[in-house]
């Protein structure tokens, strides 16, 4: 049984009778812009596919889906983005080494009466930061009588303060209070602030369920004082395995007019080279042990693609053009054939995130039968399977992914093999299907409670 397998929610489900399909409303801030974002309308696709009336309310409309509700006079598309830099003015009397974002959620948009009116059986929160929802909106989410609500996590910003990622400090677990800060953290304790908001709600939300996208997001979750008495359910990704699969490498790299001849090592990440998070230092750590071990590398001759940023970080981290080896910088990636088509152009993918909800690239490359080599951290082994898929190296050993990597280019044999083993792990749990029959389940469980 595949790891993805052990989290499917065994919920006792009740078949709910009604004279129309089941309505859901998504209430994102945005449909594909971010990875969030793109998760929920890979959740509102697969909903949609098994029939479900699933639609979704955002303050940023990217896609041409007439489900999706987004704002649409020139007042209403300036609103959203006004809303995110008002929301962000806390933050500036906040001095803090987390370099995470923040949000703290101060100001809010008219989301869920949107919502109401559409008269969905379940509303479904998913992202909802940048001035789309203030906490105290959930205040009516309090009483029975209302309509029963999902919240899927993406990150860790529901149960924290203001932090989308702590970088390991446990003030969800203890309780934000004045002692307890972090070291050198000065000012205003805007996340204090933050989760004594959501203190004043959260516990109290009535024919509510958590939904966590990973095991270690979920544990993270129900350790929180604000969601310890809920219920958190993990349900792993989904993506459409139809987009995302292999196409032959030769084919791949004549299009990408990438070299045929030589290993191609991938990494990619929404703000690649400027997210601390996303480890592209330790990636240029892990290439620079790689390259200069002789034994590790042989003769063989290798390129590095990044894709989501267009040039190396702008910082003293250690810089992967210094080492003499062939990098590419791609830039922003967001259409997903020609996604598919750079998965499987490449040998391996590298996931060398120092935290990570879930990760979706991680899932693409593997849906396109590419080996992933990523750090043991968040919920990363939730699909990867260390030397069964791909290569599970201990955080933050650097040497290690270099074995990891090696371990992949080296042999061509072993590589079919994993290769083979990456896709059919992503189409024995991780499509559309498979994540939309769970959200089900979860729904409907909810609603035979209520009735």
């Amino acid at each position: 049984m595949s790891s993805h397998q052990t989290f499917a929610p065994s919920l006792n489900t009740s078949k709910r009778e009604t004279p129309r399909p089941l309505r859901i409303v998504h209430l994102a801030t945005t449909d594909v812009g971010g990875g969030a974002a793109i998760a929920s309308y890979r959740l509102h696709q697969g909903l949609v596919r098994l029939g479900v009336d699933s639609e979704m309310i955002v303050a940023q409309k990217l896609t041409d889906d007439s489900r999706v509700h987004g704002p649409k006079t020139l007042m209403e598309k300036l609103m959203p983005r006004l809303a995110h830099h008002i929301d962000q003015m806390p933050r500036r009397f906040l001095q803090t080494a987390n370099q995470s974002l923040l949000s703290p959620a101060w100001i809010g948009s008219n989301a869920l009466k949107r919502a109401r009116a559409l008269k969905p059986d379940v509303i479904n929160l998913h992202w909802i930061s940048n001035g789309f929802l203030r906490p105290e909106a959930l205040s009516a989410f309090t009483t029975a009588q209302q309509t029963p609500l999902v919240w899927t996590l993406h990150d860790m910003w529901a149960f924290c303060g203001a932090e989308h990622y702590t970088e390991g400090d446990t003030r969800y677990v203890s309780g934000y209070t004045a002692q307890n800060r972090p070291q050198g953290e000065r000012g205003f304790d805007l996340n204090r602030w933050a989760w004594k908001r959501k203190m004043r709600v959260f516990p109290r939300l009535q024919q509510f369920r958590v939904v966590s996208d990973s095991r270690w997001l979920g544990e993270c979750a129900a350790q929180s004082q604000l969601f310890r008495e809920h219920r958190v359910l993990p349900i792993n990704y989904g993506l459409d395995t139809d987009i995302f699969k292999p196409i032959p490498k030769d084919v791949a790299r004549q299009i990408l007019n990438l070299p045929r001849d030589k290993k191609i090592v991938l990494f990619g990440a929404i703000n690649a080279s400027g997210d601390k998070r996303k480890g592209i230092d330790l990636l240029a750590n892990a290439l620079h042990s790689y390259f200069l071990n002789t034994e590790l590398r042989g003769n063989l001759d290798v390129e590095c693609v990044v894709f989501g940023a267009s040039q190396p970080p702008k910082s003293d981290a250690i810089s992967p053009l210094e080492f003499g080896f062939p990098m590419r910088f791609c830039g922003s990636l967001t259409d997903n054939i020609a996604l598919a088509v750079l998965y499987s152009a490449a040998d391996v993918m590298i996931v060398p995130s120092r935290e990570e909800a879930f990760g979706q690239t991680a899932l693409e490359a593997l849906s396109c039968g590419t080996p992933v080599v990523a750090f043991r951290v968040g919920g990363l082994p939730d699909m990867i399977q260390h030397q069964h898929n791909g290569y599970l190296a201990e955080p933050f050993d650097v040497h290690d992914m270099a074995r990891g990597i090696h371990s992949i280019l080296s042999n061509d044999a072993a590589w079919q093999t994993l290769s083979h083993n990456a896709r059919q792990s992503v189409l024995g749990g991780f499509t559309l299907e498979h994540q939309a029959r769970r959200y089900l389940e979860v729904y409907e469980e909810l609603l035979a409670v209520r009735t």
